[in-house]
């Protein structure tokens, strides 16, 4: 069960990353999300890793199956994310 449990905070964790490459993204144009309707799901399919376009595949199903517009963005994801250095000053 505990490996189902870090696969589970792996997935999280990914998608995190994929919605943050997607915002930074809208950021920098942000006509594209006038494409993403009121109340629609976001699932983001990373072209470039088969593990996570499989498993949001079944996020894609999932939503078919109980009738939810979603809308499905095809994106690469980076090849090395950067993490942030974080430094606490003190005035």
């Amino acid at each position: 069960m505990r490996d189902e449990a870090v696969k589970k905070d792996d997935v999280v964790k990914r998608n995190l990353d994929l919605l943050n490459e997607f915002m930074k993204y809208a950021f920098k144009n942000p006509d594209i999300l006038d494409k993403i309707p009121e109340g629609a799901e976001l699932v983001i399919l990373p072209d470039n890793d088969p593990k996570m376009y499989k498993e949001n595949m079944n996020i894609v199903s999932k939503l078919q199956k109980e009738g939810k517009q979603f809308v499905v963005v095809r994106m690469k994801m980076p090849e090395v994310i950067p993490e942030p250095k974080i430094e606490v000053m003190a005035g």
